[in-house]
Formats: C-alpha cells, structure tokens, sequence
C-alpha cells in the first residue's frame, strides 16, 4: 500500500519513514534500510536510527551497525532511543562473538534508575541473556529476578530463572 506513496512523494520523509518501518516489521531488511536512509537523509530523525541499526544487523553490516551507534550518540537522543540503541549495537557485539564486550556495553544500564520504566527491563533482559551465554550464571540470575521482581510476566523471564535454577 505503501509503494505508490513512495512513487507520488519521493520528497516526504514519513513515507520513507513508513515504509520502512513496514518493511522492517516483514523482515524485509534491506528494503527497510533503504527506506529509512532516504527517510533520514530528508529529515534527519534519532527515533529511527536503532531500527536502521537493527537492520543492518540483521544484514550484517557491522560496519554500519557502528556508524549509526556513533551518529545516535551524537544525537544525544532520549534514554528510550538511547537504550533501544544500546540493545541492537550490544546484540551486534554478540552476534559477533564478542560477548565480553556486548555485556560491557550493557553494563550501562546497571545503574538502577529512580523510576523502572520499560526500557530499562528490556536493557536488564538482554544483559542477563548476554550473562547466560557467557556461562555467568549467576549474574545472568541476578538479573533475571531484578526483572521478575519488577514485572513477573516480563518476556519469558520466570522460564529463564527456572532454566537457570534461581
């Protein structure tokens, strides 16, 4: 439904910023890459660029998965953007095999925050998870029940401390 729109406003940046979005919730990944850059290159936006790096994650561009890390930096965006950045650049790292440094990046969400909101969990989920496929169990655990103390039916949370046995 998109592709006309894309066809009439080459000039709009929402409709760049659509389609990719779509296309990025189909898997289509380098379509919504594609997307997205246009998208940015109209009106530059620090709320797409965790999705863009996503994408290149899911393509394997690591290169470009670190030049979006470096520009949302920048940017000095919210700490959602912020955080949901972290977790593409960290799940990259670790895509990678570079687990140490994937949960290095992660341990900036250690600090614990006045108010827990959503995204500090989902930060805390993939640092358990990055703990877990370290063999650091027991770090992995601490993690996983801070997020069940919070909100127990987060994720698959219950079902990871009883894999883990905590």
């Amino acid at each position: 439904m998109v592709a006309p729109l894309v066809r009439e406003l080459p000039q709009v940046a929402a409709v760049h910023e659509v389609n990719g979005l779509a296309s990025y919730r189909t898997g289509r990944w380098k379509q919504a890459a594609e997307s997205l850059e246009l998208a940015r290159q109209l009106r530059p936006d620090p709320t797409l660029l965790p999705v863009l790096a996503d994408c290149y994650r899911a393509l394997r561009r690591w290169n470009d998965v670190d030049v979006v890390w470096a520009d949302v930096r920048k940017s000095s965006p919210s700490h959602e953007v912020m955080a949901e950045a972290r977790i593409v650049v960290a799940s990259s790292l670790a895509d990678r095999g570079e687990l140490r440094e994937a949960i290095q990046m992660m341990r900036a969400a250690e600090k614990p925050p006045k108010r827990v909101r959503d995204h500090h969990l989902r930060q805390w989920y993939v640092l358990a998870d990055l703990y877990d496929r370290a063999g650091d169990t027991v770090a992995a655990s601490r993690w996983f029940r801070e997020i069940a103390q919070r909100d127990p039916a987060f994720a698959d949370v219950r079902d990871r401390l009883r894999t883990l046995g905590r």
